[in-house]
């Protein structure tokens, strides 16, 4: 009797040791370890062209650098080296498009806007292929932001300088657009719009308030700046804006992570925003009595990406 209970003792206590260790077992582990991927808006970062260059304006041009408000994007993926073409890399997220305006475009309606310092995306490491990733690819769709600008020869009140005005920038290969608020007032299209659409609403102020109007336009077809530092080893889609960032150090991923791993993309808005400056002043002019003499807005793309982690 007492060797039966001796063994029932045992079996209990064997019992309860598996249970316990089986706890341990179930604690955090690689497989609920993420990669969080931040925006950072840099208005100090290099200004590069589309190959990755130090850019100078144009002569004739002028430009400055937006207070950058949000940003959306319609693609991520990360690349393990130069030669890996753009199809091939570990998509991580791809935004939702639709056929609404009549061709494939970004569902604008749908798109996720994301501010500075905020987290766009989490991506759990244990759907992320093991390896090194030296590259990061980001399709920019949207930016809304404020610019200064001056409205001259009002009639009954003559010039308005160094106004602001909070810009909505569409920079999708194609964009499906029903309506959007960009600051108090509504830009109504319902339908599709090129990749260099903009919107521009005044914010007039006190007594003026009451003349803030929305103006659109659309840049020239080319001239956004997508930078792609990788342009002979492995290009992008003509007239996408997919944006190459090489990361520092590379990315390594084991697939035994427990931690969380934040990355950050650092966005160069450094003079973003250039015109044709036709006067010389280095001020975007819009004329009311006269515009023919309006400056014309020719590039919103980002000017760089920096990858960190």
């Amino acid at each position: 009797m007492t060797q039966n209970k001796w063994i029932l003792s045992f079996l209990l206590l064997s019992t309860f040791s598996y249970i316990s260790c089986d706890k341990v077992i179930t604690q955090p582990n690689a497989s609920n370890a993420k990669v969080n991927f931040v925006f950072q808006f840099d208005e100090t970062q290099d200004r590069l062209d589309n190959f990755g260059n130090p850019a100078e304006l144009p002569e004739g041009h002028a430009a400055q650098t937006p207070e950058f408000r949000k940003m959306g994007a319609h693609f991520l993926g990360l690349y393990p080296d130069k030669w890996t073409p753009y199809s091939q890399g570990v998509q991580l997220y791809k935004g939702e498009e639709t056929d609404k305006g009549g061709s494939p475009a970004v569902d604008f309606q749908k798109l996720q806007l994301t501010n500075d310092g905020e987290t766009f995306l989490e991506s759990n490491i244990s759907d992320i292929p093991a390896g090194t990733y030296e590259w990061l690819r980001i399709s920019v769709a949207f930016q809304d932001y404020q610019v200064n600008y001056n409205l001259n020869e009002i009639p009954f009140i003559g010039d308005l300088t160094n106004e602001k005005a909070t810009v909505a920038s569409f920079l999708g290969f194609n964009n499906y657009i029903e309506d959007y608020q960009i600051d108090n007032l509504l830009l109504d299209v319902n339908g599709n719009r090129n990749q260099g659409f903009w919107a521009f609403e005044t914010n007039f102020q006190d007594e003026l308030s009451t003349y803030n109007d929305v103006f659109s336009g659309q840049s020239p077809e080319g001239a956004t700046t997508v930078v792609n530092p990788l342009f002979n080893s492995s290009p992008i889609p003509a007239g996408s804006c997919v944006i190459t960032g090489q990361f520092d150090p590379p990315l390594v991923i084991t697939g035994e992570e427990t931690e969380d791993i934040d990355v950050t993309l650092s966005f160069s808005i450094n003079q973003s925003f250039e015109w044709e400056d036709l006067n010389g002043n280095g001020a975007l002019d819009f004329n009311v009595s006269n515009p023919a003499e309006n400056e014309k807005v020719v590039d919103m793309g980002v000017r760089g990406l920096k990858v960190n982690w």
